[in-house]
């Protein structure tokens, strides 16, 4: 057996890192290429989602202070899909560590880093593309325009693609720890899915009771969907705490503060699983 040992100087390991990263998200990229259903599906979720929430509940809904329900709604719709790409996260670096694919990465000589940054990479890519999806859907069949300035309206897809950066690595976590695919997707979905309706995505916060509302207020995604309202300017809701009175920075320092500790548990777990 041939043991390959990685480069002794900090640069040449920084570009060995960077270059197995980029062929693990390639890896990724192929299966897509090879699963056109699952792309298909991402494509058309944005679609179902729009004329649902956009028209099924917007024809029930209307805004305390005025306003479009549907320019109120997209921020929300787009803040969803970033969260739930946690869910896709765990469950593929699950069925993976199942078939024993990480198992064999362990084995090769490969930074310890690349495994899951090329995943986490190939992982926020997609999410680009169904937030691409989502926005065009939301221009041509829900009527959202963004009303505040281009350079707004790019920092408010920005803040969405950390958030859901962030919520991948998440994601990436719960992966490793599962054993299956099916207990990755119900310890993500389980819990995401309500708690993406447990903030200001889809209706105001007003109504709600003092106890639950103060769990919504500073509720991560209501400050991400507080923060694109407010760069695309559209339509937002009354802010009583901190968090949706300074949206940008609160979402910031919580995708950020998701970063900042589940990367490196990810890659702590991903070095100490036991093969399956």
């Amino acid at each position: 057996m041939i043991t390959v040992e990685p480069p002794a100087t900090s640069g040449r390991r920084l570009r060995w890192a960077l270059s197995d990263t980029f062929v693990i998200a390639g890896r990724s990229f192929s299966q897509l290429r090879a699963q056109p259903g699952q792309i298909a599906a991402e494509l058309v979720a944005p679609v179902i989602m729009t004329i649902l929430f956009g028209y099924v509940f917007g024809s029930a809904i209307s805004l305390p202070g005025g306003g479009d329900y549907r320019d109120y709604l997209m921020p929300g719709i787009f803040m969803q899909v970033m969260a739930l790409s946690a869910v896709a996260a765990a469950t593929s670096v699950a069925e993976d560590m199942a078939h024993g694919i990480i198992d064999r990465f362990r084995a090769q000589p490969i930074a310890r880093m690349a495994v899951l940054a090329g995943r986490s990479l190939a992982d926020m890519s997609k999410d680009w593309l169904s937030l691409a999806t989502m926005s065009v859907c939301g221009l041509l069949i829900a009527g959202w325009r963004p009303q505040g300035t281009p350079l707004g309206t790019l920092a408010g897809f920005a803040l969405l693609a950390l958030f859901g950066y962030a919520m991948v690595w998440l994601g990436t976590y719960i992966g490793l720890l599962v054993k299956s695919g099916a207990q990755a997707d119900a310890a993500t979905f389980g819990w995401l899915f309500p708690m993406t309706f447990l903030a200001n995505a889809f209706v105001p916060l007003e109504g709600l009771p003092g106890w639950l509302r103060a769990i919504a207020d500073w509720n991560p995604m209501s400050a991400v969907v507080s923060a694109a309202r407010m760069l695309f300017g559209n339509p937002g809701s009354a802010a009583a705490s901190w968090p949706l009175q300074h949206p940008v920075t609160a979402s910031l320092c919580w995708s950020l503060l998701i970063i900042a500790v589940f990367a490196p548990l990810a890659v702590r777990r991903y070095r100490t699983a036991a093969p399956r």
